[in-house]
Parts: C-alpha cells; structure tokens; sequence
C-alpha cells in the first residue's frame, strides 16, 4: 500500500533551499524525498514551516540550532555511551507526517502488536503457531530471547507489550516499511516529549497555524496501562520504574518518566521478595509493589533465574510473577518476538492472528537459515546490510557497501559458522528531509520509531513518535551511538490539536535530592560497586536511540 500522502508538491523551493535539490542528486542511494517532490518543489504539508525558516538569515538558523542544544545541555537530556555522557543533537527542521500517513502508521502498529501480543501467548502455551507449521519450532527456541522461564504463564490482562517501539522506514519508492520490532525495554520517548518542548520554546513562530497533535498525553497513558496490569484484586496498585542505575545509557529516560507518571524510581537494591509479594524499602519501611515498569534486561533481572552474578536486578521477582504477585512490564521472554529472524515471518503471524493482510509491510529480508538465500547472500554481500538477530542500537550492524574487505570476510566466516544468528536486508534509501548542517539546508535520511501503548482494550499510539536522523552526507545509521540526531516529529492534523503555547515539560531530576523517595531511603545491601557500575552500562537496553 503506497502512502496516500506522496504526491501533493505545492510551490518552489528558493532562498536556503535553492541547492538542496543538487544535494539530493549527490546522495549515494536512491531516496524520497519527504519534504521535496519531483521538479523541485515543496509539498504541500512542508510549505509552511519552510517558508518561515527561509525568512531567517543563516545567521539566524545557526543561532537557533546552537539554542536548541544549550536547552538539552542545560536540563541534562543527553545519553550514556561508553561512560561518556553525550548530548542527543535536535535538528530544528521538524519532521512533518500528514493525517493519511498518520493513519497508515497509526493502524500498522496498533496492528502490529496485537498480533505479536497473540504470537507470544501462544508460543509460551499452546504452540499452535508451530503445529500449523507457520513458523518452525526450532526457530523459536533457538532464538537467545526465548525465555523458557515463562511457558505456562500468563499475565493479569492477557498484555505482555505494555509499551512497543516499532521503527518504520520509507524506502527510494515512498513505501513506509517496518524496519524491525522493539518489545522489550523501547528506549526514545524521553526525547519525544524533550524534544518537543524544546521546539516549543525556542521556536514558537513555526508551530503559528499549524495543528500538530500533543504529545503530553504518553505518561498519563503509560501510568493506565501500568496500573491495568496490576494483580487480580489490587485496587490501588503500585507502580515504580525499575532502572539498572544512573550510569546506563538511558537513565534520564527513567527518571523523566516516573517523574511524570508521579511514581518511584527504584534500582534492583530497593527492592526485596518476601515470599509472593514484592517491597520497595523507602524512609517509611517497606511498602508493597505491584506493577514494575522495568528498564533493565531480562538476562541481569533476576539473579535466581538469569545471569547469576547481576547485581543490579532483584532475586525472586520472576517467582513473585509467576505465582501472581506483582507484574513485569514489559514481560520477561518479549525478546523472542522482536529476534530478527523471526521479524521476517510477522505478515504471515498477522494473517495466521488477526485474519488481515498487513497494513505495512516489512523490508525484504533474507533468512540465512536457508542454503539457498545464504548462498545468494554471501555471493553478492556488498548489496546487502548484515544484523546480528538480537543486535540493537546499530552494533552488530555491517553495510556491505561500504565494510572493509576483511570486515565482509569476518562476516562471511561468522554467517557460515552461525548462520541463525544473522539476517540480510537489502540496502533501503531511507527518505530524506531537510536538515540543518554545514550551514544550510541539506537533504539527511531518517527513519520513525511509533510508540504504542497497550492497555489490554486497545493499542494507542503516541502521535508522531522518534525520528532518528543521520546527520553525515549520505549516512544511512541513525543511531546515536553511531552519530545521529533527533528531530522533533510533527502530525499535523485535519482538526483541532494542542496550541504550542500549551505544551510544557517537567525538569528532569538532575541530583540525588529530587530523587523520588524509594531511591534516596536505605540503599539495601552493600554491593560491589565497581561491578554495578559496569553491568548498568552493560544494559542492552534493546530498542535504545
């Protein structure tokens, strides 16, 4: 289904875009262009907010981009890489989806979910998905997210993806495409809400006329599908967000959030199992915990199931949840649905689930399980891109095109020693929109990651969602660990929609005194700290920017 939105050009470009359309001719790949149709001009939903950025002198854009990054700096919305605390640059051309593509997304990812949420209950109990012979059982079990653990159990609501983080595409021919599927701990929506509070502020002028949709709705959201998911007979649950630490990558993810959901952020040493049930120690005593948004992954969660030597999680909190006590969001053994292999048989679990054709498809990929498609593959491997199964935050990631000789060999020899541990894409021309760098108006391809919130009667979707940019000449990896950007993600809507002038943003906490209670009362069991430090920043955190 092509998008409905591509081909609506309206007026000229001119002033700081008169070189974008020969910008666009040099880049590497083939791309749509979002903002930019044939001959040159601007669509129709773009018109607007490039007009009024070529009202400004490059002086004056340059001024605003640098304003834009001392607000991040200031507030500390940054991100953790290697030990290094790093500013997630935004770029202060919004990306802009109008409602027809809005809707495609929106319907996509709400379809999306429910039917991995249907393939998950199903492989951790019936199984009927591999009795029909969808999909072959050893492809499941032997993905290293397969949480055995979990077989037999079933949460509170029937929801195992509270949250989702599902990153779209749109490839050289407009056709928006799922990339892949992030189900366990989705990291970015921080940035969403930073982001446009930000634009908000220092670029009021842009949002005049337009109604673009809120984004403020998402805590009040995540908080009712958290407390949707408390135990059978718990009336006033509970609910804490469960970080590995400050020194993961993502921890001002978690703090903006139990800030803004009004509830504690815990670490692992906060708290404690007693039998079923699960505490958290504050100034007070123990109190009860009945839903855990955690942000920690499944391997260091639990020492008395997974990784033994994790200090960071809490022992006995997979026994709590699976005799009923507290729920897990997201829940342990998600991962399996979000493997890259298994993210190639999603059309056929929609059709097999919900009976429907997908609304969005997936990128074509190559199942290097298969002699045949691994041959091909590997006879031609400069024309596609290679992704570890379990990869995440672009490590693991190899482009053909442009790896080194030996780099292809390593991968060759790891592809024909483990082929169930890779997959091949053909490269796509992620679409581009204008972005501010070398001190004009350039044409940077990006990519989308919706979030859904799932409450067990329907799957919302935050409007617009993270859009990753990179910001190198024809790069095609948007993740910030690997140099990319961010830009605020506009749907702007038919009707009515929040003024900008509403839109506002709680301070992140930023010292150990803003803390919420939990974290600043009796800090548990001495640890090894040396060993904390590094398992937090050890996190996957799968789906991170």
């Amino acid at each position: 289904m092509t998008s409905p939105a591509l081909d609506r050009p309206s007026g000229p470009a001119s002033g700081s875009l008169a070189g974008y359309a020969s910008a666009r001719q040099r880049l590497p790949h083939v791309a749509y262009d979002e903002a930019m149709g044939s001959g040159g001009r601007i669509r129709s939903h773009y018109l607007q907010v490039l007009e009024s950025l070529q009202q400004m002198s490059a002086e004056g854009l340059a001024q605003r981009a640098e304003a834009l990054a001392g607000t991040h700096r200031s507030k500390g919305i940054t991100f953790d890489l290697e030990g290094e605390e790093r500013i997630f640059p935004l770029d202060f051309v919004p990306r802009i989806l109008d409602e027809p593509d809005w809707r495609l997304v929106q319907m996509g990812v709400a379809q999306r979910v429910r039917a991995l949420e249907a393939f998950l209950a199903d492989i951790y109990g019936a199984g009927l998905v591999v009795r029909e012979g969808i999909i072959p059982g050893e492809i499941i079990t032997s993905s290293p997210q397969f949480a055995r653990a979990v077989h037999g159990f079933s949460p509170p609501n029937g929801v195992r993806i509270h949250v989702s983080g599902i990153d779209i595409v749109r490839d050289g021919e407009g056709q928006l495409r799922v990339l892949e599927d992030n189900l366990r701990c989705p990291s970015g929506v921080s940035y969403v809400l930073a982001n446009r509070a930000a634009m908000a502020q220092m670029l009021p002028d842009l949002f005049s006329g337009q109604r673009v949709q809120a984004v403020t709705e998402y805590p009040a959201r995540l908080l009712a599908a958290l407390r949707a998911a408390a135990p059978h007979g718990v009336a006033e649950p509970t609910v804490v967000v469960f970080t590995p630490g400050i020194y993961n990558s993502a921890f001002y993810e978690h703090a903006l959030l139990a800030r803004l959901m009004g509830v504690e952020l815990v670490e692992g040493r906060d708290l404690v199992v007693h039998g079923t049930r699960v505490f958290v120690r504050t100034t007070e005593g123990e109190g009860p915990v009945h839903v855990i948004y955690r942000r920690i992954d499944d391997d260091y969660l639990d020492p008395l199931h997974f990784r033994p030597d994790s200090v960071v999680g809490c022992p006995g909190l997979l026994n709590a949840a699976r005799a009923g006590g507290v729920t897990i969001a997201n829940a342990v053994g998600n991962g399996v649905a979000d493997d890259k292999l298994i993210y190639s048989y999603v059309p056929d679990l929609i059709r097999f689930y919900l009976d429907e054709d997908p609304v969005l498809p997936n990128v074509q990929t190559a199942r290097l399980t298969d002699p045949d498609a691994r041959a091909q593959v590997l006879a031609h491997p400069r024309r596609y891109v290679f992704k570890r199964v379990d990869g995440s935050g672009g490590k693991g990631l190899v482009l053909g095109s442009s790896a080194a000789a030996a780099e292809l060999d390593q991968v060759r020899a790891d592809v024909a020693a483990r082929p169930r541990a890779w997959i091949a894409q053909p490269v796509v021309g992620l679409s581009t929109v204008p972005t501010w760098a070398e001190g004009r108006l350039v044409p940077r391809h990006v990519d989308l990651r919706p979030f859904a919130v799932h409450d067990g009667d329907s799957v919302w979707v935050l409007p617009g969602g993270l859009t990753r940019v990179a910001l190198t000449e024809g790069g095609l990896v948007v993740n910030s660990s690997q140099g990319g950007g961010s830009k605020d993600t506009w749907v702007v809507a038919d009707n009515s929609a929040m003024p900008a002038a509403a839109v506002t943003i709680f301070a992140p906490v930023t010292s150990v005194d803003e803390m919420p209670a939990a974290a600043a009362a009796d800090p548990g069991p001495d640890l090894d700290v040396p060993s904390q430090q590094q398992q937090q920043q050890q996190q996957q955190q799968q789906g991170a920017c």
